[in-house]
């Protein structure tokens, strides 16, 4: 088996990792490269590639520069140059995935051998995923890490303004729609946060794997941050609290300062060590500046002198050293707000140090496996303050919670993930090579109108009787307005659909519920992103290309007239300004210009997952250039016998219906071939 492994955000690199080096480079990536090494240790997997981005920045340093950095004889890390050189951070990443998806879909082109699955984690990767999915037919898993919606909750319910974007939520719920498994690390993400998203079926797709236990490297005989306390604690024999995480709201890093003095028995007793991210080496963001300032501006209180430690980097090794000084007698602590898992807690179990632990999240089932800590209200300072007070005065419990969480670690196995995860693996693998999804009736039918549904009054009559009959769910994706659709409707005495995709894919109109529409306010903030209107059009100015109408314009749409070769200047005038953009070339004289998340697939995808489905519920027909990416990416899909040329590059697949008929007619034929057709009209 070929596995193929992508995450784009953060410093993906062999061990050792520098976590913290960006606000990005956490815990995934210490979950995709052990997850990686422990699956190719197996017999049955031949190769795991880990693909992420290719960039420049001497800052982060020159191995991201390499296209391919090999971790042992079956594993590598693939660096796909999309264009673009810089670090990008996770917010930025939205302009930048249109060209990576291109780059990336290349690559596997070029491949002799293809992978057998894609492994995406996060949203960002399972967008990219699923459109090579569509391409190449390459199952889709995908693993969260965080969800958005649980996180907006927990902040908002910690008094802090929610940063998490409707975007960000709505491309969660299109990946667990669409993906065909989804693996989660524990039984809350599993039960509880998965399930907000109101995806139908999601539950028979979800598998809950823990990841297996980080190996803690040995200090090899140098200094570390251990052997030098004396730097920052006026006595080094006190036991250690120790805290880390990246300085940012969530983590509640402050709350530890804060605790030692609500409760004067730990400040008597312990000293506080906390590694906020590499704030001496990385590059701290406005949020994690601020946080990093207020923890200095907490320890420079006199009753905290000689008693806390903010080392500004660190490495592996150095946290190592201080979990091992940990357990003589100290403990870890995990304040955050919210922590969707909980990496260091394993960790710290490893090392025999018990925990702290905020109760909200993926610590409760950790520390409840494990019983190897106390749970506490990350909003309660004396309460964390006097958890771990009761955790140093208690020589007894100490030991028993600490070979608690020695003698648990069996739970976590990164070799029992991989025996799972590649089970989970070859089952996808198998059905997508032995039962096509054909097999599967479609649940939503998208039909483009010009040409498509209308051309040829029988046909429509037709359209109108299937319809009438079948009453399946239905929507229109077309080029035109919303208006114009309308009206072009009800002239050629068609169904009114359940929803519109209208101006090629850049709006959704839906039912008011009061006999009118409304327009998709997500769907806009959905397209908005990564959207550089004026940066398109001045980018598209030099070509001199001939504007089609002014009504034809929108705020997520530049619309020409043009042939071919113009289509493919626009394309290169774009990369070339770095504009993300996509480029539709229809009719033979059409060129439309979108933003990277526009289209008819996108929107289709958008509107599937509104009702629970995915672009493999639906069969979309068409018969133009810009129904190219609906039809390529629709489980199912009908060409209507008087398409244009512009289709002739769809690649065949089982799924794909050709129609000797055309119009409508074809349609109603490719519906009757997936079982779906007027059963009044096959009995008459």
């Amino acid at each position: 088996m070929f596995v193929l492994h992508l995450a784009l955000g953060g410093c993906l690199k062999a061990p050792p990792i520098r976590y913290g080096i960006t606000a990005d480079t956490g815990g995934h990536i210490a979950y995709v490269l052990h997850a990686a090494i422990a699956q190719a240790s197996r017999d049955d997997v031949d190769m795991v590639s880990v693909a992420t981005r290719l960039f420049d920045d001497d800052h982060l340093g020159s191995t991201h520069r390499l296209g391919v950095e090999a971790l042992n004889d079956k594993v590598h890390v693939l660096r796909i140059d999309s264009g673009d050189r810089r670090y990008l951070e996770k917010e930025a990443l939205a302009a930048d995935l249109p060209f990576f998806t291109e780059r990336f879909c290349d690559h596997l082109a070029g491949l002799a051998r293809r992978p057998d699955v894609i492994h995406a984690h996060f949203a960002d990767a399972a967008e990219v995923a699923l459109q090579a999915r569509a391409r190449f037919g390459i199952p889709v898993v995908y693993t969260p890490h965080a969800l958005g919606i649980d996180k907006r909750a927990q902040e908002s319910a910690s008094g802090l303004a929610a940063p998490v974007s409707d975007f960000r939520i709505e491309a969660e719920r299109r990946a667990i729609a669409e993906c065909d498994a989804v693996i989660v690390s524990t039984h809350d993400e599993a039960d509880r946060q998965v399930r907000a998203y109101g995806v139908a079926g999601a539950k028979k797709r979800l598998s809950c794997l823990p990841p297996g236990v980080p190996p803690l490297p040995a200090p090899n005989g140098r200094s570390t941050i251990a052997d030098r306390l004396g730097e920052w604690f006026a006595d080094t024999d006190r036991p250690l609290v120790l805290a880390i995480a990246r300085p940012v709201r969530k983590k509640n890093l402050s709350a530890l300062p804060r605790a030692f003095l609500a409760v004067p028995a730990l400040l008597a007793r312990a000293n506080l060590l906390v590694l906020a991210g590499q704030h001496g080496a990385g590059r701290a963001s406005a949020e994690e500046r601020a946080e990093l300032a207020e923890l200095q501006r907490l320890a420079a209180d006199p009753r905290l002198l000689g008693r806390v430690a903010l080392p500004p980097a660190h490495d592996a090794v150095d946290v190592s050293a201080l979990y091992r000084r940990a357990a003589q007698g100290g403990v870890f602590v995990n304040p955050a707000l919210h922590e969707p898992f909980g990496l260091t807690l394993i960790e710290a179990a490893s090392a025999g140090v018990p925990v702290v632990a905020t109760r909200n999240g993926g610590p409760v089932e950790i520390v409840r496996r494990l019983g190897h800590g106390v749970l506490v209200d990350p909003r309660d300072d004396q309460a964390i303050g006097e958890a771990c007070l009761s955790l140093l005065d208690d020589e007894a419990r100490h030991d028993r919670l600490s070979r608690a969480g020695r003698e648990g670690l069996g739970s976590y196995s990164w070799h029992r993930y991989a025996r799972r995860s590649v089970d989970i693996y070859r089952s996808l693998s198998r059905a997508a090579t032995c039962r096509p999804r054909a097999a599967d009736r479609p649940a939503l039918l998208a039909c483009d109108i010009d040409n498509t549904l209308t051309g040829c009054p029988d046909g429509a009559r037709l359209f109108r009787d299937w319809h009438r009959e079948r009453k399946m769910p239905f929507v229109v994706a077309t080029g035109r307005g919303f208006a114009a659709a309308a009206d072009i409707l009800a002239r050629w005495r068609l169904p009114a659909p359940d929803a519109f995709i209208t101006d090629v894919g850049t709006r959704i109109m839906l039912p008011d519920g009061r006999g009118g529409w409304r327009e998709c306010a997500l769907f806009e903030a959905f397209l908005r992103a990564g959207w550089d209107e004026a940066a398109a059009a001045a980018a598209l100015a030099r070509l001199r290309l001939s504007p089609q109408p002014p009504e034809t314009r929108t705020p997520f749409k530049l619309s020409f007239f043009g042939d071919a070769s113009d289509a493919a200047r626009a394309r290169l005038a774009l990369g070339g300004a770095a504009v993300a953009a996509r480029v539709v070339f229809s009719h033979d004289e059409l060129i439309d210009v979108l933003p990277p998340n526009g289209g008819k697939a996108r929107a289709l995808a958008f509107h599937a997952a509104r009702l629970g489905l995915s672009l493999r519920d639906c069969v979309a027909a068409g018969d133009s250039g810009n129904d190219l990416d609906m039809l390529d990416a629709a489980g199912h899909a009908i060409v209507v016998a008087n398409a244009s040329r512009e289709l002739d590059v769809l690649r065949p697949r089982p799924e794909l219906h050709r129609a000797a008929a055309p119009h409508a007619a074809g349609v109603v034929e490719g519906l009757r071939a997936l079982g779906l057709g007027s059963r009044r009209l096959a009995a008459a």
